[in-house]
């Protein structure tokens, strides 16, 4: 049997974070999509209950981008010279 060696073994990265996030996002979607295939109703929701939801989620969007986009939290921000 071969020694192993660090030069002989195989790195592997694990899954990211953002890979899971996206993945359960596309399962949600699809789960969504033959719902509404079958006649089913996804989400018990109003109109305006989405249009308060989708409000909603675009200002705290726009909130926390504003706010990290002025403050300097990345190391690369706080590290350039003025």
């Amino acid at each position: 049997m071969p020694e192993t060696t660090k030069e002989n073994q195989l790195s592997i990265r694990p899954v990211s974070k953002g890979a899971w996030f996206r993945i359960v996002f596309l399962l949600l979607a699809l789960v969504n999509q033959l719902l509404v295939i079958f006649n089913k109703s996804p989400l018990p929701i109003s109109e305006e209950q989405l249009e308060q939801l989708f409000t909603i989620s675009w200002t705290a969007i726009a909130a926390i981008m504003a706010w990290w986009k002025d403050n300097d939290w990345t190391k690369k921000a706080r590290s350039r010279v003025k």
